[in-house]
């Protein structure tokens, strides 16, 4: 079953990226509430794999404190990477819309999601989106679980691939 998840969200990552030119990455997520911060490390682990044409941003709880550099970087395409409860087994994935955000509970944030997505979209004429993750565990703590662990370095992965192009 936990391939189906990832065949899906590599067939919507690909076609959503299918015009690609210049793309930010933003990792959101809180670093000490475990799986919370798996967008973060997804982030962090693409750094050397990508090229110039891609920004990477560890945006943490605070994401909207990079809105001036992501515009600055004028974007086709914004991704962020979240922690979202799902209702489905820890790792599973979905690409979001941003008009889809109401019906998942996202992790904390200073500022709405919702509201930093249409910001960007506004701003940059980029096309946004969100990779949400389920998490296994997101109580006080560092580190990733095992099950995200191996599901960051999917996404790795599989971005690196998709991206390799651009």
């Amino acid at each position: 079953m936990e391939e189906n998840w990832s065949e899906d969200v590599k067939r919507a990552l690909t076609s959503w990226f299918s015009d690609v030119r210049r793309v930010v990455i933003v990792g959101a997520g809180n670093p000490l509430r475990r799986d919370d911060f798996v967008g973060v490390e997804i982030v962090r682990k693409l750094k050397n794999k990508t090229s110039s044409k891609v920004y990477l941003v560890e945006g943490e709880t605070l994401p909207e404190s990079f809105i001036e550099p992501i515009v600055s970087f004028k974007p086709t395409h914004i991704l962020i990477i979240d922690a979202a409860l799902l209702n489905l087994p820890p790792g599973s994935m979905r690409l979001v819309e941003p008009e889809e955000i109401g019906r998942i509970t996202l992790s904390t944030h200073t500022l709405p999601l919702s509201i930093f997505c249409g910001y960007l979209s506004q701003e940059t004429g980029a096309k946004v989106a969100l990779l949400v993750i389920q998490p296994e565990e997101t109580e006080f703590g560092e580190g990733l679980t095992e099950k995200l662990k191996n599901t960051a370095e999917k996404v790795v992965n599989l971005l690196s691939e998709i991206l390799d192009k651009v």
